[in-house]
């Protein structure tokens, strides 16, 4: 990790819209909005740390208003609606 990141300030809040919901249904991913300075290995581990899941592929964009989000797909014995259920997502 970062140094003097910890995983709740690489993940800093779930996305919740239409498109998050359709990907969490038909391709097993969930959307973070993430600190700018974190990379794609300190992304990865601080999701599995944070969730108790595995992750299978992971994809980061710069997006607009200057926010970072990490597309994140888990390995196919966890279920991106479960864990957005518990965040609260759904």
């Amino acid at each position: 990790m970062v140094e003097g990141m910890d995983s709740r300030s690489v993940v800093l809040y779930p996305v919740a819209s239409e498109k998050v919901l359709r990907l969490m249904e038909m391709e097993n991913k969930l959307v973070f909005v993430v600190a700018k300075t974190a990379d794609k290995r300190t992304i990865s581990k601080a999701v599995e740390d944070l969730y108790d899941v595995r992750v299978a592929k992971l994809n980061v964009v710069n997006a607009a208003k200057g926010l970072k989000k990490a597309y994140v797909q888990l390995a196919p014995e966890y279920s991106a609606e479960e864990i957005a259920t518990r965040l609260g997502v759904l």
